[in-house]
């Protein structure tokens, strides 16, 4: 799908409900949904209160024979909307995105996973390129990279870094796997081949929720700065903020993203401006303690 493709999405992808499907699509999904051919491929994903989004996520592949939804205690009708699409549902502890991620992996009944989270779907073009690969018999890489594409502020987002945010979520486990931080987890192999068309990413409800998302993953962030013993400097909380702003909105254009782009950027920096401020707090309340410690400690 070229550019101008994906822009057309704009008008015709609806922002709720869970039907996905855009005007240049259509035949391609009609062709693949007529067949009812499944192949052994596992969809997996972790949820947690996504009633809004679920249906959306799964309905997007209807070519796989093994459905997974790793649930961590949703209160809402996340599970039986799951169940009702044919889902195997398991409710475990929430381990954190990386190791629940990893985890709803393990459950797979099939080695090919096809890995998305719940405010994602299949573009009706991905869903048919990789139907296609899987049909003519072509997997000869170990996974495949997408672009994703994220709807936010009312719009698709083609700049700031955030397109074309290339996602490693179709693989064999055996050759890859999720890794890195709790934060920035991400699949990592070896011999992976590019798929050309979106996954679909309905990234936040509203401000308010980006703004708590950026809270939490800011607390995760400092967090592993603290356990990989980076100390804290005036300089870094400083000059970070600036720099992802600059970074963001003018190096990577997400002016061209109109106002939408200014507050993403703005976001952007003040999640790294929490995150230094958040490292600094805890060296603070690590000093404090020490501090009464050894004052309890000269009392004895």
């Amino acid at each position: 799908m070229t550019l101008r493709g994906i822009r057309k999405i704009d008008k015709r992808v609806l922002k709720s409900g869970n039907e996905i499907v855009d005007h240049l699509g259509q035949e391609k999904q009609a062709r693949a949904q007529a067949s009812n051919k499944k192949f052994p491929i596992s969809l997996v994903v972790i949820t947690l209160n996504e009633e809004d989004n679920i249906e959306r996520c799964l309905k997007s592949v209807s070519w796989v024979d093994d459905i997974v939804v790793l649930d961590s205690g949703s209160t809402d009708r996340t599970v039986e909307l799951a169940k009702s699409l044919g889902a195997r549902v398991f409710v475990e502890e929430w381990r954190g995105y990386r190791d629940q991620k990893a985890r709803a992996v393990e459950l797979a009944k099939n080695d090919w996973v096809l890995s998305l989270d719940a405010d994602e779907a299949l573009s009706v073009e991905l869903s048919y390129e990789i139907y296609q690969l899987k049909d003519n018999n072509q997997l000869n890489k170990n996974g495949y990279e997408s672009p994703r594409l994220s709807y936010h502020l009312g719009r698709w987002i083609h700049h700031g870094g955030w397109y074309p945010d290339k996602q490693l979520r179709f693989f064999d486990r055996n050759h890859c796997h999720w890794s890195e931080g709790q934060v920035h987890e991400r699949v990592v192999g070896q011999n992976i081949g590019q798929l050309q068309n979106p996954i679909l990413h309905w990234t936040f409800r509203n401000l308010t929720e980006q703004i708590q998302t950026n809270n939490e993953y800011s607390s995760l962030a400092a967090k592993d700065l603290s356990e990989r013993n980076k100390q804290f400097s005036v300089f870094m909380l400083v000059l970070k903020p600036v720099s992802k702003f600059v970074e963001t909105f003018l190096w990577k254009r997400g002016f061209l993203d109109g106002l939408a782009g200014f507050i993403i950027s703005v976001g952007a920096a003040y999640s790294m401006f929490l995150k230094w401020a958040k490292l600094y707090e805890m060296d603070q309340i690590e000093k404090s303690e020490n501090v009464k410690q050894n004052t309890v400690s000269n009392k004895e």
